[in-house]
């Protein structure tokens, strides 16, 4: 029971990163006056968003092994990870795509989604 309280939790708190890594890119990114900073603003978040995704993803991919839920795969974990630790960093490119960006938020949000739905 508590590596699935663990598991929510975090997977939870991806949900936050991804939907903070949007609108950054929706809101801010893009504007003629914005100008990153890589170090206050990139490398921290990417820095959070990992140290997250390091401790969500053994717990993940156990919990998609053992109780194989509908739709779900050990790949989309391994996919997951990958999509939030890109869009944690290209969301402050000016010159990142908006089709490429929209569908990875996408791709992780059904993931992380589908994992609260079946352990709930």
């Amino acid at each position: 029971m508590e590596h699935t309280q663990k598991l929510l939790k975090l997977t939870k708190q991806l949900i936050t990163i991804n939907e903070e890594a949007r609108v950054q890119y929706t809101t801010r990114t893009h504007l003629d006056t914005y100008k990153v900073n890589f170090y206050e603003e990139v490398k921290p978040f990417a820095d959070r968003a990992l140290e997250i995704l390091k401790e969500w993803e053994p717990l993940a991919r156990a919990w998609v092994m053992e109780n194989k839920p509908k739709y779900l795969y050990p790949i989309q974990i391994k996919n997951t990870f990958e999509n939030i630790e890109m869009v944690s960093v290209v969301a402050w490119q000016k010159d990142t795509g908006p089709k490429k960006f929209n569908e990875r938020v996408q791709s992780v949000e059904y993931v992380l989604e589908k994992i609260i739905e079946q352990v709930t």
